[in-house]
């Protein structure tokens, strides 16, 4: 055993290095929203059409990503994600000079078929890494840890690059980011090149030439077969946009608030990912002896009482460490610490018990990750009629599904159904 598992150091090591990766990217294109507003004089919804573009692309790329896994592996599938992120942030990185918002959003757009194909190699790889179950949220939550240290970089230095004011921010301003992220992805794709990765989805030789002869056994179940499966596929819908929704309204807000900018506000927000890291830590330490349900119900209700606090905490500013910062909005920061283990949690209760159905179940999964561009969407179209505050309503309503989901909704009631 000790052996075996110092076979998997390299690959689980990988693994939480694309999970850096993806919060980098994806963060970027949320942070990039203050520069938008000012630089093309959008509305707050419209400054979230670069995440919406990126979180789109899970939409349309979720399905065919899971085929690519099964038919291609791991290693294929990680290398094409890399070379398809740099294209992506390449094309953000010339829509500076371009000075074109159209060509900005294309890159937004391009970069997030990247972060589907990443995440859809990174979740059941840990998972299944793990050996499933506890140790298998544990090993995820501690990938995710590293995901947040993604986060947490990339607002702060989108905010220190625009500065202390937003009244001259251009896109151009974050190409030492954009440069960052397309080194990171070079540096991702030599590695891989030379990396042994553990095949255990893959189609067998058998499989292959069964679909290539249209001789393959239709199979009656599929992964929307499992009532679980289903559920956690909508509440991930709900928790990317949860996840995102939040930092990324707070960001607007305060960027603008006068005695805070951008500067701060990046700070504030590069907080709340640091918090999601320190949650994410806390939930590996824990997660081998605590359940997924249990983190889950925790974390819901803890969530609901934070942004309960976002709306009728008042506005005043108060000083933390030096800074100025609404109150209510450390509740923001607070949210971190609940919207960390999640992602797992919900990760591995929805595909609990799914076997051969895993990496279809992962496509599907990552579909519903493009609930991160589309909640943020209306609820910055809600945060322009009345007010960022009252926006966050739309937030606790999705919360309250996810209690459901933790309590009732995880439960599999499809054992019969043959998964080897």
């Amino acid at each position: 055993m000790k052996s075996e598992s110092k076979s998997y150091a390299l690959p689980i090591a990988m693994m939480f290095a694309l999970f850096f990766m993806i919060a980098f990217v994806t963060n970027f294109a949320g942070s990039m929203g203050v520069i938008v507003q000012n630089q093309f004089g959008a509305s707050n919804a419209m400054s979230q059409l670069g995440t919406l573009a990126n979180f789109i692309a899970y939409a349309c790329m979720g399905i065919p990503a899971g085929l690519i896994l099964k038919r291609k592996g791991y290693k294929f599938t990680s290398l094409l994600a890399v070379t398809v992120g740099f294209v992506g942030v390449g094309i953000q990185f010339l829509s500076g000079y371009a000075q074109s918002f159209p060509i900005y959003v294309a890159g937004a757009f391009v970069s997030g078929f990247s972060m589907c194909m990443l995440n859809i190699v990174v979740n059941p790889m840990l998972n299944t890494l793990g050996g499933g179950g506890n140790r298998g949220n544990q090993l995820v939550q501690f990938g995710n840890s590293a995901n947040s240290i993604g986060g947490t970089i990339a607002p702060i230095l989108l905010g220190y690059l625009i500065g202390g004011s937003t009244a001259n921010a251009q896109v151009s301003d974050a190409n030492p980011a954009m440069l960052i992220a397309m080194s990171l992805f070079v540096l991702a794709f030599v590695i891989f090149v030379f990396t042994n990765i553990p095949e255990p989805h893959m189609e067998s030789a058998e499989e292959k030439q069964a679909r290539l002869n249209g001789t393959k056994t239709k199979d009656p179940y599929s992964p929307l077969s499992f009532r679980h499966f289903v559920l956690g596929a909508i509440a991930i819908f709900f928790y990317v946009g949860i996840e995102v929704g939040i930092p990324n309204t707070a960001n607007l807000y305060m960027s603008k608030m006068s005695g805070v900018g951008p500067t701060v506000a990046g700070l504030a927000i590069g907080a709340y990912w640091f918090l999601m890291m320190i949650g994410r830590l806390i939930g590996g330490s824990v997660g081998g002896f605590v359940s997924s349900k249990s983190m889950m119900t925790t974390v819901s209700i803890l969530a609901m009482v934070f942004v309960l606090c976002i709306i009728f905490v008042p506005e005043t500013l108060v000083t933390v460490f030096g800074y100025s910062l609404p109150l209510n909005m450390c509740f923001m920061v607070l949210c971190g610490l609940c919207t960390s283990v999640m992602w797992g949690a919900i990760f591995n209760l929805s595909t609990e018990g799914l076997g051969k159905y895993t990496p279809l179940a992962s496509g599907i999964y990552m579909t519903l990750v493009c609930g991160g561009g589309i909640m943020p969407f209306i609820q910055n179209l809600i945060a322009d009629s009345v007010g960022a505050t009252s926006s966050y309503w739309f937030v606790f309503a999705a919360l309250i599904y996810m209690l459901f989901f933790a309590l009732i909704g995880s439960k599999n009631v499809n054992k019969n159904i043959p998964v080897e």
